[in-house]
């Protein structure tokens, strides 16, 4: 199953920036007006600039700035493009950190209930198979009240995913 995302004006449809790749502004500029090579932190604050793009750009882009020392693969690298890293990163509300282990601490700290509603949500739809719909949120609140109780364990995570009633009363694909 193909998915878009319409409404978000950056993003890639069928491999296509939106708006046609012309006015969607989704596409980086690898060049800065020198000719030099710009690195992927002054490539998005380029792009960030477009105010179409911007909105949902400043709440993503500091959690990616905080992780730039990994590479492709998960190598760690201090320069990018002969440049030295900055992996600071300032949220919209004003709260700044630097570095994966500042993320980690912001974290597991002012954003713990959000970030583990959202890995909650994201691996139960992974192991459904399917997107979450209103009738799944019960088992979601529930999942989540469990995981606080057990302070978050992975493990207690998914032996409550795979415990839930979306998960254990799922039917599979037809051939």
């Amino acid at each position: 199953m193909e998915r878009s995302f319409p409404s978000l004006p950056c993003s890639f449809s069928s491999g296509t920036p939106a708006g046609g790749g012309g006015g969607g502004g989704a596409e980086l500029k690898e060049h800065g007006s020198d000719g030099k090579l710009l690195s992927m932190r002054a490539q998005m604050e380029q792009h960030r600039a477009n105010p179409a793009c911007s909105g949902c750009h400043a709440r993503m882009d500091p959690i990616g700035f905080a992780l730039e020392n990994y590479d492709a693969i998960g190598r760690w690298r201090t320069k990018d493009a002969d440049s030295p890293i900055n992996a600071t990163g300032e949220l919209p509300d004003g709260t700044r950190f630097e570095g994966p282990a500042g993320l980690n601490e912001l974290l597991m700290s002012k954003y713990r209930e959000d970030f583990a509603g959202a890995v909650t949500e994201k691996l139960l739809t992974y192991a459904l198979g399917r997107g979450l719909e209103y009738y799944d949120q019960p088992a979601v609140r529930s999942i989540k009240r469990g995981a606080a109780r057990d302070n978050y364990r992975m493990a207690d995570l998914i032996a409550a995913i795979v415990d839930s009633v979306p998960f254990r009363m799922r039917r599979a694909p037809e051939p």
